[in-house]
């Protein structure tokens, strides 16, 4: 993996890596993920067109090497970045995550389906406005040179200035069920469970911050 995720992973406390590690290895006793693994590992099963794709691209994100597999670092980088990462640093992951075709711009068609992706991933929740009304408002907002695609300055900028599109990021990657998962795996450990619900409870304030 090289040195790029060295200090993402230090920031880490063992304790947390150890809880993870063991998740991460029951689940996959070979210590590398598919993206069926992938798929069953975060719980995620009967998804629509959008969803499916968009796990498949979260997938790829997850692997750093691109060698089809997501091994243990890639995934405690990912989970780190996700919970503990500076917001700069976390802007230019979900870009690099919803930019699909990999052109280095975002165009209203690939929000539009990422936004149907995390609605769908979520549950059937109430919504104000549909997807489309939704990622029309959004990208109307911060396309601010009009030309119908979002590059990676505009998509920062306009995340850091809209609350509404800024949570369905939070939510487009939300793992705080994995701590959990970690609580009911280990129910006859005492004190783990304390350890996993305060690292979820870090991590719904550091979301929600």
């Amino acid at each position: 993996m090289g040195n790029s995720t060295g200090s993402t992973v230090d920031d880490l406390q063992a304790v947390e890596l150890h809880l993870w590690y063991k998740k991460f290895m029951t689940e996959c006793p070979s210590g590398q993920l598919t993206l069926h693994e992938f798929k069953q590992f975060f719980g995620l099963r009967g998804l629509d067109l959008e969803a499916n794709a968009y796990i498949e691209q979260m997938f790829r994100t997850f692997d750093m090497n691109k060698d089809g597999y997501i091994d243990f670092m890639e995934y405690v980088a990912a989970l780190s970045l996700v919970m503990r990462g500076k917001m700069e640093h976390k802007l230019r992951w979900y870009f690099k995550l919803y930019d699909v075709d990999g052109n280095g711009c975002i165009d209203r068609h690939e929000l539009l389906n990422i936004i149907k992706a995390i609605r769908a991933i979520n549950g059937n929740e109430n919504h104000e406005t549909s997807a489309e009304d939704f990622t029309n408002r959004v990208f109307d907002r911060i396309d601010i040179n009009g030309d119908g695609e979002l590059s990676l300055e505009e998509f920062v900028a306009g995340a850091r200035s809209d609350e509404d599109f800024m949570e369905v990021m939070i939510k487009s990657l939300d793992l705080t069920h994995i701590v959990l998962n970690c609580t009911k795996s280990n129910n006859d450990r005492k004190g783990k469970q304390e350890v996993c619900t305060k690292a979820a409870l870090a991590m719904s304030l550091h979301n929600n911050g």
